[in-house]
């Protein structure tokens, strides 16, 4: 009846990732809330330690985010390999027209295999950078104006988290959508 601030704090997170979720996936979401939970909370702690004094932004390093761009990647495909089953995900990598599967399919494979880069250098390079200007105006003026670059490395950090979930629910969408999905 009278949820603490953990509980308030914890539907607020799920009901967020839920509306994501269902706006980006729509039917049968729900298989899906776990793993964008757990992206998120996993990316914006990662990326939230950087605010602690003397701890480096485990994201800032290129390892972490492509670790987890390619469980992501590993995520969408089972899942669409489930869904879909193997010839009809297979399908998915031919084209809209037969007569341009053979330029199709290569380009389909380069581009979900880009998906872990775009996803790994997108989060890196933004918290590298972030990492890097709060630095630079802690050497310059040690007191006041880093406050401000706190800051903004917590708005980086809270947005980087919601596109690599945002992103991830998009890559799910697209691997388990059938066609009489694309007419809804």
């Amino acid at each position: 009846e009278k949820p603490k601030a953990g509980q308030q704090l914890a539907e607020l997170v799920y009901e967020f990732v839920e509306g994501q979720a269902r706006e980006t996936i729509h039917h049968d979401y729900e298989k899906y809330l776990s793993w964008g939970t757990m992206v998120l909370i996993f990316v914006l702690l990662n990326n939230c330690m950087g605010l602690l004094p003397g701890i480096d932004t485990p994201t800032a390093s290129p390892v972490v985010p492509l670790g987890l761009a390619i469980l992501t990647f590993f995520y969408y495909n089972v899942y669409g390999l489930w869904k879909q089953g193997p010839v009809n995900y297979f399908k998915h990598f031919l084209g809209p027209v037969p007569w341009l599967a053979w330029f199709m399919f290569p380009l389909e494979i380069v581009s979900h295999l880009a998906r872990m880069v775009s996803l790994t250098v997108r989060l890196y390079a933004n918290m590298f950078a972030s990492d890097l200007l709060t630095l630079v105006f802690f050497s310059f003026v040690p007191v006041g104006l880093p406050v401000i670059f706190l800051g903004l490395h917590f708005f980086v950090a809270l947005i980087q988290c919601y596109v690599f979930m945002l992103l991830t629910f998009i890559y799910v969408s697209q691997a388990v959508a059938h066609e009489d999905d694309m007419l809804d």
